[in-house]
């Protein structure tokens, strides 16, 4: 009985840890998705990702010494690792473009319709079935994403494209790592900082703007805060249910509303508002779908 009383002692304390984690992880990528907004008004996304990927490379340097050049030159499917490394680079390029221009809520709305289009992408590309339920969730979950780009053909901007299709990377980027579940998770991390630095490094030369040392710290920090984000992420997944800690992540509009309105003086609209409630609510039905669906097999 002691025992039994141990066991789920240690039960609930490690799923409020990681739901504190994972509340932790998503306010620093916020405040991350913030500072780069901020830092875009002086500098240009190539240098901005620069800095960054430097700082989080450097930053990782002793894990990969620790992990070793073998896990990186021997990990499976070396074209798809490219690819992945590719599409995230691509996903972040597109993330700071948009929100360049957008309000930091519009541009995680549209990202936050990710999750849905992986259910698409997951019949087209890994063969995976899908029921009607949660088809109807997906044509749902994408009226969201129409009604938050605002329904007119004045407001369907090149911007907000960009935030759209940005999207659309980053669910291939999640399609991607479920096909790379073997690589260690080190190695996954690590190539997306690598493709970040690389497409700084032939983009930043353009409009390059000497930083001063204050300007230089935030860069920095900002490449720090998306390591640490990510480290309290995978920590919350280790120590909880993906079930329990994951509908957590969608509080990431909280943020965006909010670190909006105080730094940026961007007040979200209805359409944005009622959109980013449209896709929440679907996503979080294919998530809990998706786990039924497990629990069955």
């Amino acid at each position: 009985m002691k025992s039994s009383l141990e066991f789920l002692r240690r039960t609930a304390s490690s799923t409020l840890a990681g739901v504190g984690l994972m509340l932790t992880g998503i306010a620093l990528f916020s405040i991350n998705d913030a500072l780069g907004k901020w830092l875009l008004a002086s500098y240009s996304v190539g240098e901005l990702l620069l800095v960054r990927s430097a700082a989080a490379l450097i930053l990782l340097a002793p894990f990969v010494s620790q992990t070793g050049m073998a896990a990186f030159t021997t990990a499976p499917l070396p074209r798809l690792q490219i690819a992945r490394i590719v599409l995230a680079t691509l996903e972040v390029v597109l993330f700071f473009w948009a929100v360049s221009y957008l309000p930091l809520a519009d541009t995680v709305t549209f990202y936050l319709a990710g999750p849905i289009y992986v259910t698409g992408f997951s019949v087209l590309l890994l063969g995976e079935k899908v029921g009607w339920r949660r088809w109807i969730a997906v044509l749902v979950g994408f009226a969201g994403v129409v009604l938050a780009l605002r329904p007119s053909t004045a407001s369907f901007t090149l911007p907000a494209l960009i935030a759209l299709t940005g999207s659309v990377f980053y669910a291939l980027v999640m399609v991607t790592t479920r096909l790379l579940r073997e690589t260690p998770n080190r190695v996954l991390i690590v190539g997306q900082f690598v493709g970040t630095f690389l497409f700084g490094a032939a983009a930043a030369p353009f409009g390059w703007i000497m930083p001063p040392p204050r300007d230089l710290a935030l860069l920095s920090l900002f490449g720090a805060l998306s390591i640490v984000a990510l480290a309290c992420v995978n920590a919350s997944l280790k120590l909880a249910a993906a079930s329990v800690v994951v509908p957590y992540q969608y509080t990431l509009i909280v943020w965006a509303i909010v670190l909006g309105y105080l730094v940026f003086g961007d007040a979200p609209d209805t359409f944005t508002l009622t959109g980013a409630g449209v896709i929440i609510i679907t996503g979080l039905y294919i998530f809990r779908r998706e786990q039924m669906q497990h629990e069955r097999q």
